[in-house]
């Protein structure tokens, strides 16, 4: 790898958060990233680990976590799928993921006669609702809101390390001011202290 291409994937890294190393998290970013660039020059990208009809309901999923909006693009337009494809094919312990969609693919089966990715969109969010909030969720449903919670951190760990979700975040790094004007007065309120 070129120091260039190595400090661009460095610089996507740090704000993952799902368990994996942080060098792992900068190698599925850049996965994403390579992924998306040849995808723009006619290339399709290939998953590794995600069966094609696991892909299809992987992509719709997360588009549905972090959809586009005014501040930026869709989950899958920052690579997200690419980002999952890549951790899960490294990372055993990720079959949790084929677990989450084949619970989602029964729970719609169960409501609709069809498998998730194949449902309305509006039959998708209602199935969604019903488990994106573990303190609200039936019993018999728990197991969903768990699977749906780790695929809602996933997809966020995805998108956050992306270069979209970076610039989402407005986050600018460690800037040098040439000088200290002291800390904000709503701070040191909050905190009951004083310069005086």
């Amino acid at each position: 790898m070129k120091r260039r291409t190595v400090v661009k994937a460095a610089a996507l890294a740090p704000l993952a958060m799902v368990p994996f190393s942080t060098t792992d998290g900068a190698s599925a970013a850049l996965h994403a990233l390579t992924a998306l660039e040849a995808h723009g020059q006619g290339t399709p990208y290939k998953p590794k680990y995600f069966k094609p009809d696991e892909w299809k309901q992987v992509r719709l999923l997360v588009d549905l976590i972090i959809p586009r909006d005014e501040r930026s693009g869709s989950a899958t337009e920052a690579g997200v799928p690419e980002f999952m494809d890549w951790i899960c094919n490294e990372y055993p312990s990720y079959s949790w993921m084929r677990e989450a969609l084949r619970w989602l693919d029964g729970f719609t089966y169960g409501m609709h006669h069809g498998a998730f990715a194949n449902a309305t969109d509006k039959q998708r969010r209602e199935l969604l609702d019903q488990i994106a909030w573990p303190a609200k969720t039936r019993p018999e449903l728990r197991e969903g809101a768990a699977h749906f919670t780790r695929l809602r951190d996933f997809t966020a760990s995805g998108f956050f390390s992306s270069q979209m979700g970076v610039k989402d975040l407005q986050y600018i790094g460690n800037v040098a001011r040439p000088e200290w004007p002291g800390c904000p007065k709503p701070a040191l309120d909050h905190l009951g202290v004083s310069y005086s």
